[in-house]
Parts: C-alpha cells; sequence; structure tokens
C-alpha cells in the first residue's frame, strides 16, 4: 500500500479522499449504507444487532422536533439534524466518547474537514446558539435512551458514568416497523433505506409540511414491498419484459413520481424496472424508461418530455 494514500473506494465505485474530501466525492447512497454499518456504542448491544448511526440520526431529528412540537423544522434544519454524524458513515467509525479525547488533533483535523464538506455539500444553514443547544439536548437525550434500552447501561451509571443528566425515555419515538420490538436495532438494509428516503425528501424539499415525520418514508417502503410482491405476480412473459426487476426496498428500487405532458395520463408513481442507466448506475431520467406503477401497470416514459422526481 502506497503510503501517501488516503482515499477509500465506496460502493458506488467513487473515491473518497478522506485527507482532501471534496463535495462530490459519495453519493447519496453511499451515505446512507456507510451509516448503516457503523455502529453506536462500539457495537455492544443487549439485541442481536448493534445500533446503527442512521438510525440514531433519525431518532435525533424525532427528538429536535419534539422538543418545539408546535414550530416544525425547516428541511434545512431537519437535513442539519440528520447529518450531525455524517462524517462517520464515510469514516466508517464512531469512536467512543472516552477515545475520543486519545484521537489526537489530527484526527480531529479529519473528522473537521469532512463535516465542512458535507455541509457545503447538503448547503447545511449554520448553527445558531440557540439551535445548538436544543439540538445537543436532543442528541443527549437519544444517547442516554439508547444507553438504557439498547446498550444495557443501568440509569445509574447513564448519569455517573456516562455523564449524561438527562433520563432515558420509555416510549421508542421512531416508528415501530414490522417484525422488531421498540428500541430494537433496525437491520442495516432497513436502516439504510429509511435514511435514504429521508436523506432525498430533505433534499428536494418538496410538498413538506412536516420535515421531520417519518410517515412518508416508511410509506414509500411499504408501497414498494407491495409492488414487488405485485411484480412476482405477473406472469413470466410479462416480467422479461424489463432488465431489472423489483428488489423489495428504495436501495435498490427507485421510487419517481412523474407528471407527464400526455393528457391522456397526467401523472404517475412507481418504481423504475427498464431504461439506460450511467456510468455510475443511476437512471437516466431524460430517456425513455419504464416505471412499474402503483396501479401495477407497465408504463413507458419518454423522460425527456416530463417532469421527474426521484422519491
Amino acid at each position: 500500500m502506497k503510503p501517501d494514500r488516503a482515499w477509500v473506494r465506496l460502493s458506488s465505485g467513487r473515491r473518497l479522499n478522506l485527507i482532501n474530501p471534496q463535495p462530490d466525492d459519495w453519493t447519496d447512497l453511499d451515505l446512507a449504507v456507510g451509516l448503516s454499518r457503523t455502529y453506536r456504542w462500539g457495537g455492544h448491544s443487549v439485541w442481536d444487532l448493534p445500533m446503527s448511526v442512521t438510525q440514531h440520526s433519525l431518532l435525533v431529528l424525532v427528538l429536535r422536533q419534539q422538543m418545539q412540537p408546535y414550530q416544525a423544522l425547516t428541511p434545512g434544519e431537519a437535513l442539519r439534524e440528520l447529518l450531525h454524524d455524517a462524517d462517520e458513515g464515510l469514516l466508517g467509525f464512531d469512536p467512543i466518547s472516552p477515545l475520543k479525547p486519545h484521537l489526537g488533533a489530527d484526527f480531529e483535523s479529519l473528522t473537521s474537514r469532512l463535516r465542512q464538506v458535507i455541509a457545503k455539500r447538503y448547503e447545511l444553514p449554520e448553527w445558531s446558539a440557540d439551535d445548538y443547544l436544543l439540538h445537543k439536548r436532543a442528541d443527549h437525550l437519544a444517547a442516554a435512551s439508547e444507553a438504557y434500552h439498547v446498550a444495557g447501561w443501568s440509569r445509574e451509571d447513564i448519569g455517573a458514568t456516562l455523564g449524561i443528566r438527562l433520563a432515558p425515555i420509555m416510549p421508542d419515538p421512531l416508528p415501530r416497523l414490522a417484525g422488531l420490538q421498540p428500541w430494537q436495532p433496525w437491520p442495516p438494509k432497513q436502516a439504510a433505506s429509511l435514511f435514504l428516503g429521508k436523506l432525498r425528501e430533505l433534499v428536494s424539499a418538496v410538498h413538506l409540511d412536516d420535515p421531520a415525520s417519518m410517515s412518508s418514508v416508511i410509506e414509500r417502503e411499504v408501497t414498494i414491498e407491495r409492488l414487488t410482491n405485485a411484480f412476482l405476480r405477473l406472469p413470466a412473459k410479462t416480467q422479461r419484459r424489463v432488465r431489472h426487476p423489483l428488489t423489495g426496498n428504495s436501495l435498490t428500487d427507485t421510487f419517481v413520481y412523474v407528471e407527464t405532458t400526455d393528457a391522456s395520463l397526467q401523472s404517475l408513481e412507481g418504481v423504475i424496472v427498464d431504461g439506460e442507466r450511467d456510468e455510475e448506475g443511476e437512471w437516466v431520467l431524460d430517456g425513455e424508461f419504464t416505471v412499474f406503477t402503483t396501479e401495477e401497470e407497465l408504463i413507458r416514459v419518454s423522460g425527456w418530455g416530463c417532469h421527474v422526481e426521484i422519491q
């Protein structure tokens, strides 16, 4: 290995330069997957799985909104909460608090550069003093609750050893996923899918009455799963008409909203199942592509004559 190599290859094929990161060094999918495989509490858990930084990030977002229930966060403020630990996903490392002081100035400089380039890429608003205090309270409340429900710390040790003066909350603020218990760590694929959906939603900032809500991203995953099951019920001959059949989650299935110029078909929603992809595997949305719609129909779309949004 060359001693001056300081980049990592991401799943998209892009190279992230850790010493001199640039805003286009990663894709949103790279970030979601990286965070879903980066674990809180040193990877320790009383459950079968540890808690990922994706789940923690969504938890902090929801808790922060609950602190001001009658004042909705702006999409930018919500995005800032969601991405407050994004550098950890790019590094693949969430050091436990007692270790941080021993990592030195070089590590702090590295993470600082990553945070700066993340803020630049996603155009995150700067923290005001009051907003930052509310954020830290949400972050500490999440930590206290995770310590108790996930990592197995006692209430006494949360205060005496961890130094967190907030009591853990009992009800899990995050939606309960099918087959999982409250506070149970989400499987990495599910965690990455929900984080990616929320990230895309906040980046687009379209039609968001409640930027901190998880309802629409949960509903989208349920819809994709329903469409996958419906697609598998189609005749084999029909399924073979498309080159990219559904897989069941938004990490690999691209859910889109399309407004067309066709008077007989003004709009549609569904998952792209055929079309051209670019060098990074992203759909070419200004060409022709096929959508398996929420009405369970295969519709060919001419992207150059439409408005297309990835949901």
